[in-house]
């Protein structure tokens, strides 16, 4: 049987309206009595009609967090940083996945605003400037996360990404490797874009080139397809030593290509990813990373998007947050 306002009341003595505004955690109720109050639901097994009350407040207490893959594990780590920040608002996320697909982002949008979402934060596909555009129209909220757009003015949270690039290079010309590939995603995404430049910025400074071929632009979704474009680079190119990859499941990736070919990390190839993952998931081998502050980057979000929310964020909102370099096992000095 469903437990009600009414039968709370009868319990503990209060009238309905205290137990509704004790409930909804209202300071006109006393604390004592708040707590007494939230005591008995709890033990009756009471649930707040939650679209209820966001009927009544103008507001569906939800968030909708709009991501390009909810398999990679870099987002997962995002998903609970957001998710834990609003938990203590009493907001509730829920989270729609785009396959990387502006088709499918538009749906997403959709469906958040369907939803009455309070709030909503994006990290956009590539060439999806037309779904921006949708989304400041509506009026609703929103922010992106890890990437930016260049044709529109959205508020935005990512990391130092044409930094991480050059880290990245730096490192492994430091340990002696001269013959470099960069294994790219989409070169619309703004990450893309930037860690190529921090790579091409790093070996101008030392003299050296990174050759058109020895880019190679990718799908950021793990599928067959990049496998096999991978065999066939590295077949092309035995001497590349040294290997940039756009995140690390593309670098994991590459690792498990070079196993089927017999070749071994950092034996045969020197790697470094990005995103670092390895700090809270165990993967092997220990994977050298840039990492590019992802919990930071998910409490920063969820700030901005909040005081957003509340009316209280400046006109415009660019963060960008410093990247390093997590040395591990998969770089060999030659």
């Amino acid at each position: 049987m469903k437990i009600t306002l009414k039968d709370i009341a009868a319990r503990t003595g209060y009238s309905v309206n205290t137990v509704s505004h004790a409930l909804a955690g209202k300071t006109d109720i006393a604390a004592a009595t708040r707590e007494e109050i939230t005591r008995v639901a709890g033990e009756m097994g009471y649930i707040r009609n939650t679209a209820a009350s966001g009927l009544r407040s103008g507001r569906s207490r939800t968030i909708a967090l709009i991501l390009p893959d909810v398999a990679n594990p870099n987002f997962i780590i995002m998903f609970r940083g957001i998710e834990a920040f609003f938990r203590q608002k009493s907001y509730t996320v829920f989270v729609l996945n785009t396959d990387e697909n502006p088709v499918i982002e538009k749906d997403a949008i959709r469906a958040a605003l369907a939803q009455n979402a309070d709030g909503i934060i994006l990290c956009p596909a590539a060439g999806d400037a037309e779904n921006l555009v949708y989304l400041q129209k509506t009026g609703v909220p929103y922010c992106l996360i890890g990437r930016r757009v260049a044709e529109s003015n959205a508020d935005y949270v990512i990391c130092d990404d044409e930094q991480g690039g050059y880290l990245a290079a730096a490192h492994l010309f430091d340990a002696g490797h001269r013959q470099l590939a960069f294994f790219n995603g989409d070169g619309r995404i703004s990450a893309a874009k930037e860690r190529l430049a921090g790579i091409h910025r790093a070996l101008k400074e030392r003299g050296m080139t990174l050759p058109a071929d020895r880019v190679l632009a990718l799908s950021v979704k793990t599928d067959s397809g990049n496998r096999t474009r991978m065999r066939t680079f590295f077949e092309h190119h035995p001497q590349v030593s040294g290997l940039i990859a756009f995140s690390d499941l593309i670098a994991f990736e590459a690792i498990c290509v070079l196993e089927d070919m017999n070749k071994t990390v950092p034996r045969d190839l020197s790697v470094v990813g990005f995103d670092n993952i390895c700090s809270d998931f165990s993967f092997s081998p220990a994977l050298s990373s840039v990492s590019v502050s992802k919990k930071t980057m998910a409490a920063a979000t969820a700030e901005l998007l909040w005081e957003k929310i509340e009316g209280n964020a400046p006109a415009e909102s660019h963060i960008v947050l410093p990247t390093k370099l997590i040395e591990r096992k998969t770089v060999q000095t030659i």
